[in-house]
């Protein structure tokens, strides 16, 4: 008799992928058997990155961090997460929280997931020197011609520039 694959999902939009985020998938890792990041876009809205590029750079991320045998990336379009849960045989959703403010937004959706269909949701505090980072913010900088380096993979940092500010 096998013992049942602790799987856990953590998603989000990743456009782009940050060091935060990174952080709480390697640390759901260390938790979970294994982990499905869901890349989680409307088709009718258009992101900063298409979503092959998007789950490109978490893919290459996760195989730096040496977690390509535990993590894998998958895209997800107009659905439920719970759905999505159910889909992958996952039954936890990982959230990384940088705040209050985070908190305060991710409980509602914690709660309807778990009265939809059980799912529970776990809350990772997120690392304080990285709690000020958000993929919005990222990309603010970048186009008013700050650097992010250290806030996104190097490679996630080029493409922004080049295509926020035109730089290649």
């Amino acid at each position: 008799m096998s013992e049942r694959v602790r799987r856990a999902v953590c998603p989000g939009s990743y456009d782009p992928v940050t060091h935060g985020h990174l952080d709480v998938v390697v640390r759901a890792a260390a938790l979970h058997d294994e982990v499905v990041v869901a890349v989680l876009h409307n088709p009718a809205k258009q992101g900063t990155f298409p979503v092959a590029e998007r789950v490109a750079f978490v893919e290459r991320a996760v195989a730096a961090a040496g977690l390509a045998d535990t993590v894998r990336v998958e895209e997800f379009a107009n659905r439920l997460l719970v759905d999505v849960c159910r889909d992958v045989g996952a039954d936890v959703v990982v959230k990384g929280l940088r705040g209050g403010t985070d908190f305060a937004y991710e409980l509602p959706m914690a709660r309807m997931n778990r009265h939809l269909t059980g799912v529970e949701t776990v809350f990772l505090p997120g690392d304080p020197s990285l709690e000020h980072v958000s993929s919005s913010l990222v990309k603010e900088v970048v186009r008013y011609g700050g650097d992010v380096s250290g806030l996104v993979p190097d490679e996630v940092r080029d493409a922004l520039t080049a295509r926020l500010r035109g730089d290649g």
